[in-house]
């Protein structure tokens, strides 16, 4: 208790943590301090690619760290090169700025898209449409970017310049782009934090089409989805369209702090000296780490992906208590009857580790997670979310 007891003493009390210390693990199953093991459903929240401790990952990082762990942007160093060729290569997109979080990638595309919209129309043109239910970062701008009210509330006044359009709603985001000058517009193509809901195809490339037509910056928001998270590289690819901008970050590199927004062709000299900079972006060894996850993100991964998304969408569609499966890859959402946060509970109870996103339960399991976890954590999710009577049988 003293770990927990001393949390509450020490910490900002900024997390609801659930009851449990994790001291170590391996893969898709983590230890807490009194050597229970855990199926790991949630890789740190989309974090952790392969799972905890990965050997590749592992070795990665160690070797940077040997050589140096850090030095300014002011030098070139090979890791943070290496990189940005790599994910260039694979999206199609030009150049890359790094930064540490996922927050802070997408502040990157804010202030790209506004400098190349003050570039080519005018300073006037500042304003970023984001949708209603996204979620952006916890910085303050970040939040004012983020469709969400309630995480408003108690930081106001928000910083102007964003407007939200309604998901799925294309003619309504047209009014608000014809009604201010818009610089942006920005989505996530599956509201992670909003319930892990993924947009539909006709709107995502709709949004692509009309932000062409009018020479807005078309942002995509790939801070969850993207690395594989999707069963696509990134889940944009998906749905057949090139954006302007993708922002990017947790499962990167795999653990480590790394957060990257790529610009495409259009936006890739907007940026000039001086205009953006970060201390640890770019990082050696979180770009070391990140390197050996990216190297491993195949083809053949990504079919194991989207097969083992396939499973759980067929077994969770079939189950009692469950409503709705939503999400895309292994980024999973479960409307289920009963309170999603006692269904937490109770898989934590039988050794299952899950999270929430609103009312839903939420899965992000690692990427290369084994097929007999998998079936064994649904099994007791399974079990977990069924109605009082029916689990006793009644």
């Amino acid at each position: 208790m003293s770990i927990q007891s001393d949390d509450k003493e020490y910490i900002a009390g900024t997390y609801n943590r659930f009851p449990v210390v994790i001291v170590s693990g391996k893969g898709s199953v983590v230890i807490d301090e009194n050597g229970k093991s855990y199926i790991d459903m949630t890789s740190g929240i989309a974090v952790d690619s392969f799972g905890a401790c990965d050997e590749v990952w592992r070795e990665a990082i160690y070797e940077q760290a040997g050589k140096i762990q850090h030095i300014s942007n002011l030098y070139y160093t090979e890791p943070c090169v290496k990189l940005a060729k790599m994910l260039c290569e694979r999206t199609g997109m030009s150049k890359v700025f790094f930064s540490n979080s996922g927050a802070e990638a997408n502040e990157c595309a804010v202030k790209t898209a506004r400098k190349y919209a003050s570039d080519t129309k005018g300073p006037d043109y500042n304003t970023i449409i984001t949708l209603k239910n996204s979620f952006h970062g916890r910085t303050i701008t970040m939040l004012s970017a983020t469709g969400q009210d309630h995480y408003h509330e108690t930081f106001r006044p928000m910083t102007p310049g964003f407007v939200h359009a309604e998901a799925n709603n294309l003619e309504y985001l047209k009014v608000l782009a014809d009604a201010h000058k818009t610089a942006a517009i920005m989505i996530e193509c599956v509201q992670g934090e909003g319930g892990v809901i993924a947009l539909d195809e006709s709107y995502v490339k709709g949004v692509a089409e009309f932000a062409h037509e009018n020479d807005i910056v078309l942002i995509v928001d790939e801070v969850q989805t993207g690395n594989g998270r999707s069963g696509y590289l990134y889940s944009y690819m998906k749905y057949g369209i090139q954006p302007d901008i993708v922002s990017t970050a947790k499962g990167l590199a795999g653990g480590l702090p790394l957060g990257a927004t790529l610009m495409g062709e259009k936006v890739k000299d907007t940026l000039k000296a001086g205009d953006h900079g970060s201390t640890f972006g770019g990082n050696p060894v979180a770009c070391a780490g990140a390197v050996s996850i990216l190297n491993r993100i195949d083809d053949k991964l990504l079919s194991e992906v989207r097969e083992k998304s396939a499973y759980l969408f067929d077994v969770f569609g079939h189950s009692e208590g469950i409503e709705a499966v939503t999400g895309m890859g292994l980024m999973i959402g479960l409307k289920t009857t009963k309170p999603a946060k006692e269904i937490v509970n109770e898989c934590i109870d039988k050794g299952v580790l899950c999270l929430t996103a609103k009312d839903r339960i939420r899965l992000l399991p690692a990427l290369n997670i084994p097929f007999d976890l998998l079936t064994k954590a649904a099994d007791i999710i399974k079990i977990a979310v069924k109605p009082l009577a029916s689990a006793m049988g009644i």
